[in-house]
């Protein structure tokens, strides 16, 4: 199988033997007309808007998928910043939980120059997809529009985002170095022992050794609950943790080989058959796995420093202190994200000044001390501000340290064209069948393949 452009160093992983890719919120669907009917808020081709020539308000519309931490409810309060700066703009964000969905339709609206949003998000497992030679040509070139410093990322972050021609299409807004999240109440229950140094120890080093505090917890389980959430997102955690994913060295996909794949998929597989996970799917739309952080269902979840987020958000007041951050076993990048300007969209040029003023290292660190997003910008990453900062949902947790010491040693490693929809095919319509459906494994591998074959073009 190879994909019609490749692509190298563009997802990152470890230098160390503790390596590290957010799978983005990958579902399957072919519901686009749904997807639409969420994006639909997101258009900025219908209408008449003011233009600052006008002299009026500019409505600028941010289309964004899970948590980016800009909103004036539970995050950085970015958007009343900006307005306040700027009061001839108002800012209206239109947010899908489910990453594929989204995406699905940000191509379809691409491919028609109609319905966009002034600001697209678009997750790493689709960036090489987005700079490829099919919607390269889409974007406006930040590196020349709106005063965006592009030398303030991270460099591989700044490589994902460039076209073949040299074009920067995406500006970076976080990136996910890896731990585990674990609930201390579960884990005294369960016999485990809860300080953050020894869970640590428990599963150091190795994959399988997590199964094996999973069967431990599993052991004297307080009833109705589960070691881990879900299988899927285990297999995101490992095959992330992996030098080799999707992609050979060339950047062609090649996941049948894969040795990353083999591996994730093989301890996806263990503990869906094992009895060791809530059997939930990851940002379903109905928000089962939601409400499992707030009615305490599951002991641990594979926690990129996104997911810290998450906890607050959906786990509560009434569990703030109850999670605590542990090392991951073999330590990973899963995903990261950029803010992409669509050329086709009614304000451009501001909307491409908003995008380089949310990404700039001072409000990554607003971001960072609000919803736990690990910065992509250099200097923020090494600040004293991060490093050492705590988040009040985790108490005394250092949660800069933890995550900046499983950033330090991020390095590229290739991806293809076609990662996000095959990692979708793998944990949403192979992973998931065996742990809801009880899919005998070999059949579930079959049917991704199948679903490959069928859909990913040759």
């Amino acid at each position: 199988m190879r994909s019609t452009r490749t692509r190298t160093n563009a997802t990152s992983t470890s230098t160390s033997t503790r390596t590290r890719t957010r799978p983005g919120r990958l579902t399957v669907s072919a519901a686009l007309i749904a997807a639409g009917a969420l994006l639909a808020g997101c258009s900025s081709g219908s209408g008449h808007q003011a233009s600052a020539g006008d002299g009026g308000t500019i409505t600028l519309r941010v289309g964004t998928f899970g948590s980016f931490g800009y909103d004036n409810e539970t995050g950085a309060k970015l958007y009343a910043e900006y307005e306040k700066l700027h009061p001839n703009i108002k800012i209206v964000e239109s947010n899908v939980a489910d990453g594929q969905k989204y995406w699905d339709t940000l191509k379809l609206r691409l491919s028609r120059d109609s319905g966009l949003a002034d600001i697209q998000a678009v997750e790493v497992g689709f960036i090489a997809e987005a700079t490829g030679p099919t919607l390269a040509g889409k974007w406006v070139d930040l590196s020349r529009t709106g005063g965006a410093d592009v030398n303030a990322f991270l460099d591989w972050k700044t490589k994902q985002a460039t076209t073949a021609d040299g074009k920067v299409i995406g500006l970076g807004t976080d990136i996910g170095p890896m731990a585990v999240c674990y609930n201390k109440d579960l884990f005294a229950k369960a016999g485990l022992p809860t300080d953050r140094t020894q869970v640590g120890a428990l599963w150091a080093g190795s994959w399988d050794r997590f199964l094996e505090a999973g069967r431990a917890y599993q052991a004297k389980a307080p009833e109705g609950t589960a070691f881990h959430d879900s299988a899927s997102g285990l297999f995101n955690a490992v095959v992330s943790s992996e030098p080799v994913q999707y992609a050979d060295t060339k950047g062609e996909l090649d996941y049948q080989n894969s040795p990353g794949v083999k591996k994730a998929w093989s301890i996806a597989t263990a503990a869906a058959t094992g009895g060791l996970t809530a059997k939930l799917r990851q940002f379903d739309e109905k928000g089962t796995w939601n409400a499992g952080f707030k009615n305490n269902k599951f002991a641990t979840v594979a926690c990129p420093s996104w997911m810290t987020g998450i906890i607050k958000e959906q786990g509560g007041p009434e569990n703030q202190g109850k999670w605590d951050i542990a090392p991951a076993p073999v330590a990973g990048n899963w995903g990261g994200a950029f803010l992409a300007v669509p050329k086709s969209g009614a304000h451009v040029e501001e909307a491409a000044k908003l995008a380089a003023w949310l990404t700039a290292p001072a409000q990554h660190a607003k971001v960072f001390a609000v919803n736990g997003n690990i910065p992509s910008s250099k200097d923020t990453l090494t600040s004293a501000a991060v490093r050492d900062a705590k988040l009040p949902y985790f108490g005394d947790t250092p949660v800069g340290r933890i995550y900046s010491e499983a950033a330090a040693g991020i390095r590229a490693v290739p991806i293809s064209r076609w990662d996000g929809q095959v990692k979708t095919f793998l944990t949403d319509n192979g992973v998931l069948d065996i742990e809801q459906r009880g899919t005998d494994p070999a059949q579930a591998w079959a049917n991704v393949k199948k679903l490959v074959d069928d859909k990913v073009q040759k």
